[in-house]
């Protein structure tokens, strides 16, 4: 049988992606070397943030994070949505100047935040040092377990009996009109989807895309030390360095009453294990902004990796020269899980020829020279 879609990658991306097609009336298979919601997907913090490093990012994370904001209401407690807000830390006068900048940036494009003083920092969350300067609170920024929310995409929206998962299903190479597996076979379709983060540079080398490691840590239940996701405003820049290995603080609280605690990034590596200098590193760095974390007991840490583009951007559109007749919805670093849904929207009006909601210019894959080989794309 052939599907209207073949997308690779059950990933909170692909899910996204085929929970959109679907509601629209195509078919779907999901093909996954794993399952649902692993990979990045399964690493990540599912953060649901507006972020303004650049016009396009603050213009595709606003529209997905409201897109995010209509759907929760029909997601499951297991999803664990939470409209907790982000509160972006100013550590001194600079900083908050930053936020401030921040504020005017976000009220021009109707995003509700408002500043707060150090004062009123201390009385949203008690825990931080008492030293901050002050802050910016978003919010409408929320939280969402990704691998939960996948499963859901995939299985509960409105379109889900029109799509089929095939997990175990590892492919190997992609053309336009089908994706070969490891043991020969061929699943076919009028159009490929290429969505499995880092693993498509494994199906289209030619890809701009680096992997960007991670590390988080997860703590016991502490219910209520904190209640907004924490960022210092250090983190946009620590987000954006393109070598070595940086640190900022960025702290979650989890419905379970557990804290997240992040985040690394470190590039030039490819080794999926805890590196402990690392993460004593990012745990020194978080512990300047909440005293009492090295009181907390800490359960587990792991890794994951983000793809990363030059420009920080995600890939979304016809792959081009680099594997004629592919789609690709990848490379979006760290905001897979924020901007998942709107990707799915920008891929969705490609595929059907029909108007997208924002400019679709900033994210198309043609913005980089990808390759001048044609036919398929092997790994």
């Amino acid at each position: 049988m052939t599907a209207d879609v073949v997308i690779v990658g059950a990933g909170i991306v692909g899910a996204a992606c085929a929970a959109e097609l679907a509601a629209r009336g195509m078919t779907v298979d999901v093909l996954d070397a794993g399952g649902i919601g692993g990979g990045a997907t399964a690493a990540g913090m599912g953060h649901l943030v507006v972020m303004n490093d650049s016009p396009a990012e603050l213009a595709l994370s606003r529209y997905s994070r409201d897109l995010w904001l209509e759907l929760a209401p029909r997601l499951r407690a297991r999803d664990a949505f939470s409209r907790c807000g982000t509160l972006w830390v100013a550590a001194d006068d600079e900083e908050f100047e930053a936020a401030r900048a921040m504020h005017a940036t976000f009220s021009a494009q109707q995003v509700a935040a408002q500043l707060i003083d150090a004062g009123e920092l201390r009385r949203c969350e008690p825990a931080l040092a008492p030293a901050l300067a002050g802050g910016l609170l978003v919010e409408h920024d929320s939280i969402v377990y990704a691998p939960a929310a996948a499963v859901w995409l995939l299985t509960q929206s409105s379109g889900a009996q029109r799509i089929h998962v095939h997990p175990a299903h590892d492919v190997v190479a992609v053309e336009a009109t089908h994706a070969t597996l490891a043991d020969g076979r061929r699943m076919n379709a009028a159009h490929i989807v290429v969505a499995n983060g880092m693993g498509a540079r494994r199906l289209v080398p030619a890809l701009p895309m680096r992997p960007k490691k991670g590390h988080l840590l997860i703590t016991d239940r502490y219910p209520g030390i904190i209640r907004h996701q924490l960022l210092e405003l250090g983190y946009i820049k620590s987000a954006h360095h393109a070598a070595g290995i940086s640190v900022a603080f960025n702290a979650q609280p989890r419905p379970t009453g557990q804290l997240l605690i992040g985040s690394s990034r470190q590039f030039d590596t490819i080794d999926p294990a805890v590196d402990m200098p690392v993460l004593a590193r990012m745990l020194k760095r978080a512990a300047r902004y909440l005293p009492m974390l090295p009181e907390l007991h800490g359960l587990r840490a792991w890794t994951g990796f983000r793809a990363a583009t030059p420009d920080g951007l995600p890939l979304i559109g016809p792959a081009g020269a680099a594997a004629p007749g592919v789609w690709l919805a990848t490379g979006h670093e760290g905001l897979g899980v924020t901007t998942s849904l709107a990707t799915a929207k920008l891929l969705a009006a490609q595929l059907t020829g029909t108007q997208a909601a924002i400019p679709l210019e900033p994210y198309l894959p043609e913005r980089f020279s990808i390759g001048s080989v044609s036919g398929a794309c092997h790994a």
